[in-house]
Order: structure tokens, then sequence, then C-alpha cells
């Protein structure tokens, strides 16, 4: 298997946002987040960001800020190796359950943490990573074939030959540039009954719903797309894939990433001025179960 694909020049990003990308409805605006409309499509009821991006969004919002400067990101991301390395294993002994494992995919693997426990369950990965300096450490520290770019820049021939049994994107598929795009060059590399591990917020979740516009996860610019499990499989369909199984997944986080992301969303709100300085008494290296009620997996195959 080529550890490598060759870039070619990117497609250009969608011109309207007005316009869903899951069933190309008209959509309206709903709400505003940190200077941007958040739309909701009015035939099936997807949300995303009134926002046109292109090929420098993803370098400019994952960039080195958000695997250390906190907010919407990480305080630490190589602290969570640890905890990252175990979600990608519980995730292989799932999918181990419908298929035997093969060739994979990990698209947005940061540092190749989650990739790395895929493949300590059997798998052969790959990953592409567009902060060139995780990649650069899953290469240099880990030995993983992690390609720096987006794979809204690929299309199905810089991969020569190779195809994939397994595509994952672990909290990534919100954050496309271009969604459809990106998509489409994965459902054309995904071999033959391969298929899609997706894990992602859901917007149709009782937290997201009773917390409305203050839900944690409305976060643009660094999230473009909200979803529930039911647009998720709408959109596979389109690409050819049904869905097999779905579920809650098992997440922690450690006491740095949680206190980060708690004192970003609530540094300006009477709850943050009581909660912030109750923040300082946990321990960093504490680690917590997320309750996972708002975040879903769907596992879909390609369908012949």
């Amino acid at each position: 298997m080529s550890s490598s694909v060759s870039l070619s020049s990117p497609e250009k990003g969608p011109q309207l946002r007005t316009q869903c990308a899951i069933c190309h409805h008209n959509s309206q605006p709903v709400f505003e987040k940190y200077g941007y409309w958040i739309r909701a499509c009015q035939n099936c009821g997807h949300h995303f960001a009134d926002l046109v991006p292109d090929v420098t969004h993803a370098q400019q919002v994952y960039g080195d800020d958000y695997f250390e400067g906190g907010g919407a990101g990480y305080s630490d991301y190589l602290a969570e190796a640890k905890l990252l390395k175990k979600h990608g294993r519980r995730y292989g002994l799932k999918v181990n359950k419908y298929t035997k494992p093969g060739r994979l995919l990990d698209v947005g693997s940061a540092a190749g943490f989650i990739l790395q426990g895929l493949i300590d369950t059997g798998w052969q990965g790959m990953g592409i990573e567009p902060n060139d300096r995780v990649a650069t450490y899953a290469r240099e520290n880990l030995g993983l074939p992690v390609q720096t770019g987006t794979l809204e820049e690929l299309s199905p021939q810089d991969f020569g030959n190779n195809t994939y049994d397994l595509i994952t994107f672990i909290q990534v598929i919100p954050h496309f540039y271009n969604l459809r795009q990106a998509l489409s060059v994965a459902a054309s590399v995904t071999a033959s009954d391969g298929y899609w591990l997706i894990e992602t917020w859901n917007r149709s979740s009782w937290t997201a719903r009773v917390l409305g516009q203050g839900w944690h996860e409305y976060s643009p610019p660094s999230v473009l797309h909200w979803f529930s499990p039911e647009e998720i499989a709408s959109l596979g369909s389109q690409f050819g894939f049904r869905v097999v199984a779905k579920g809650r997944p098992s997440k922690w986080i450690n006491g740095g990433h949680a206190k980060s992301l708690l004192r970003y969303k609530f540094q300006d709100s009477a709850i943050g001025r009581l909660l912030i300085p109750l923040l300082n008494l946990v321990p960093d290296g504490m680690d917590f179960p997320y309750p996972a009620e708002d975040l879903f997996w769907i596992l879909l195959q390609k369908s012949n």
C-alpha cells in the first residue's frame, strides 16, 4: 500500500451558503454566533454556517493554536495521547464486529493517536491532516504515514489504484470546507463493500435542543455543519452508502482540555464568573468521562 498521495489543484469551495449541502433546498438564518449566521435548511432542517470557506480555511482554523491555544480547540492536544489511542482502539474493536481489518484511511488524523489505536486492532492505516506540525509529529514520533493536506484538495486519481476498506471521520465531517467534494473523493476510493465510520455532534440531541443557540458546539468558523443522525444517513445514501450501525461513543477528556473549553464557553457569562475560579482546583492530568448525550457515531457501508 502506498503511504502517500499527490496533491492536485484544489477545487474551489462552494460560492453560495444559502443552499443546503444535503438536500440542496434553500435555507434561512436562525441566529448569529461569534459574528457568523447559522442557517437552517427549510426542507430537512440541517444547520450550517453562512460562510464561504476555501482551501485556506483548514490551514487558518486548524493552525497550531487549535492544538495548543485553548479556546474552541485544545489546550494541549499531545497531552491527550493516551485517551485518544484508547478511543481509536474502541472504534477498531467496534468496526471489527462487522468486517475483518483491512486498509484504512483516517481523515483528519492530527498527531495520529486515534489512527494508532485503530492500527492496534489490526488495521493497516494511513492518514491525512491539514496541520503540518501535528502531521509531522505523527510521522516522526509514531512512524505513521500521515500526509499533510485536506481531502477536498485531492482527486481519486491522486490515490493511484489504492482503495480503502474503512475511511474514518472522527470529529471531522462538520469541518469540511467543501463537504460534498470531500465525500465524493472518499466514496471514490472506498473499496467495494467498504465502510465509513463517522463520529460527530448531534444537533437533534436533547442537550442541543435545550441549550439552543447556547449549545457548545455552535462554534463557527471552526465548525461549519451541525448534523443529526438522520441527516448523516441521508447524506451517505447520496454517495451510495447505507447505515449499518450507530450509537453513542465512550469519550474521555483530560482536566486541562475540560477547563479550557469551559472557560471559552462561559467566560462572558454570570455562570462563568462563578465557575472559572473553581476550575483552577481541577488537575490538568485528571481524566473525565464526557456524558456523550449530544455525540454519536454511525457506521455506513458502500452498497454495490
